[in-house]
Formats: structure tokens, C-alpha cells, sequence
């Protein structure tokens, strides 16, 4: 499957390694749901975000599997940072992570903030209470901007974003892909898995894991070509960071990465493109580095777009 990385791949190559997963059920489903929100988006910018990770069962019937764990904290909050900017957000995420809005809350929290009057009437107490009425206000105002579409295994993942792609592909520069879900970077084939619970009595099992190739170039290449796009990179050891960096840059053929440490990752990250490299930091604890982050994505795909008209303008 490494040919998956070749820069003359396939479409018939891609198409073969989708073969290995069933299709889900309602992946047609969701393909109405993104075509009537694309409808809504009018001449203005929409991102497809995705977030949280994928599992890989290791039983037909699920019961045990390999998972990648993200909470989908950079992503949820990057959601509600590209709503104020105007965008329209499609929020692909992993199912029980961080959701816009409701990210800001555990339920424990929620029901502290919540007690009953005499009258019977549920009230919302402070401080958490203020906290709670700005966020249900945001909801409020952008909820129809905001489209939440959920995965758990690798295979809905891979399916979605393919589908959700092909239905942004229209738009053109207006579409932009905010890649920040943790994506498995091993499969094991159907053929391979057992079809019901491996049993312990049958004593220690070993497991054949195979290379999930990266999907990223066939997105850039064939699937959204006009598209805005946006990876991430995180690694444990920053010597190596930017250098894997550039190179996804030059391997994927996409306009921006962003780079982070996994110890520091919620105070300094480094945007990356082909000609330079930009660090944010923060000091301030109440501040979100996603806001940050969100401003500068905006403003590269800003002048994309600029720069597309030009080159329109010029033809």
C-alpha cells in the first residue's frame, strides 16, 4: 500500500484499499445531511474539521480494539473559533469527545450549577451559571451554522471524510479541511479479524497489524484539488518536528501544517508552509491557543481565496 504516497497514484488504488472495510450503513445518509447543509453555505467560506480518534476492532464483533486516544480538545474548540469568524463548520468527530459548546462542561459541573426552587422551577446558579447562559447564548446564535457528524471505527472515518469531501469539492478555495483528528496509523483487514469474541482460555494471541496508508494525498490530489488544507503534526521528541513537517508538506502537496509538541502543545505550536515558519505562543492560562491558531488559518485561506480570483481574473 505505500504506493497510496506515490504522487501518480490511482484513483483505482485508493478505491482497492477501501475494499478492506465494510461501508457504513448510513453513509448515504450523511451525504444528505452534508448536501443540505452545503446548501445553506451561500458564497461564503465553510471547514471541514475533523476530530477525536479512530478505533481498529479486532473482532467483527466488536469487543475489544486498538484505539487511538485524542479527547478532541484542539478540535472542538477550533469549531467555535471558526464560527465567530463566519464560517460554516462541518464537525467530524469521534463519538463521547469534545463537542463545540459543550466541551466547556463535564456533567458533573452541569448539574453543580443547577438546583430546584421551591416552586419546582430548575434554576442555574453563579458563577458557573454566567458562565453557562454566554455559552447556551453562542449555541443559540450559531447552531445553524454548525454541522456535527459522528465516527468511531477507522473505516466510518475513512468513508466520511471521503464522502463529506466529495460533497465540499464545489466550493472550490471557499472549502477549507482543519485535519486534527488522531487517525490509526494500523488496520487489521476483515479477513483477518476473528468474527466474535477472542476467548482468553485459548491462551495469548498475536495480532497482524497493517499499514494504513495516508489518505492526505489522494484528499489534495483528487478529492477536493481547490480545497484549502491543514495537517497536523505532533510528535514526543520537537528535534524532529519541523522536519517531518516539511517533508508531509513536500510528500502531501497541501498549504499548511501545524506542527506541535505533545508536552507543550497547549502553548506553542509552529505553522508550516514551503516557504516559512510561524510559532505561537501563549503565556496567558485563560487563553485558548486555538483562537490564535484559527485567526492565522483564517486569514492564509483568506488570501487563497484572493489569490484564485486573481489567477481567474488573469485567465
Amino acid at each position: 500500500m505505500e504506493c497510496l504516497n506515490d504522487p501518480n497514484i490511482d484513483l483505482a488504488v485508493i478505491d482497492q484499499f477501501y475494499t478492506n472495510f465494510a461501508e457504513p450503513s448510513n453513509l448515504a445518509e450523511i451525504r444528505v445531511q452534508v448536501d443540505k447543509f452545503i446548501e445553506s453555505v451561500g458564497t461564503g467560506p465553510l471547514v471541514l474539521i475533523t476530530s477525536g480518534g479512530t478505533i481498529v476492532p479486532i473482532e467483527h464483533n466488536t469487543v475489544r480494539f486498538v484505539d487511538n486516544f485524542s479527547a478532541g480538545t484542539r478540535g472542538s474548540a477550533s469549531a467555535e473559533y471558526f464560527l465567530k469568524k463566519n464560517y460554516k463548520v462541518i464537525f467530524l468527530y469521534r463519538l463521547k469527545s469534545c463537542e463545540p459548546f459543550t466541551r466547556h462542561f463535564n456533567m458533573s459541573q452541569l448539574l453543580e450549577s443547577l438546583s430546584i426552587s421551591d416552586s419546582g422551577l430548575l434554576e442555574v446558579n453563579s458563577p458557573l451559571g454566567e458562565k453557562l447562559s454566554q455559552i447556551v447564548k453562542d449555541y443559540k446564535q450559531q447552531k445553524e451554522n454548525l454541522l456535527l457528524v459522528t465516527f468511531t471505527t477507522l473505516a466510518e472515518y475513512l468513508y466520511y471524510l471521503r464522502e463529506i469531501s466529495f460533497a465540499v469539492k464545489p466550493l472550490g478555495s471557499r472549502a477549507a479541511l482543519y485535519l486534527a483528528a488522531a487517525v490509526s496509523d494500523f488496520y487489521i483487514p476483515q479477513t483477518n479479524m476473528a468474527t466474535h469474541k477472542i476467548q482468553s482460555k485459548d491462551g495469548p494471541i498475536s495480532l497482524c497489524l497493517e499499514i494504513v496508508p495516508k489518505i492526505l494525498r489522494p484528499l489534495v490530489k483528487f478529492w477536493v484539488p481547490a480545497a484549502f488544507v491543514v495537517s497536523f503534526k505532533l510528535e514526543t521528541d520537537a528535534s524532529i518536528l519541523l522536519d517531518k513537517a516539511r517533508k508531509a508538506l513536500h510528500r502531501y502537496g497541501h498549504h499548511l501544517v501545524i506542527a506541535n509538541e505533545l508536552q507543550s502543545r497547549k502553548r506553542e505550536v509552529i505553522l508550516v508552509t514551503e516557504k516559512e515558519n510561524q510559532k505561537i505562543t501563549i503565556d496567558d492560562s485563560e487563553m485558548e491557543i486555538e483562537s490564535l491558531i484559527v485567526d492565522e488559518v483564517v486569514t492564509r485561506h483568506k488570501n487563497y481565496i484572493e489569490m484564485g480570483r486573481n489567477v481567474e481574473k488573469l485567465i
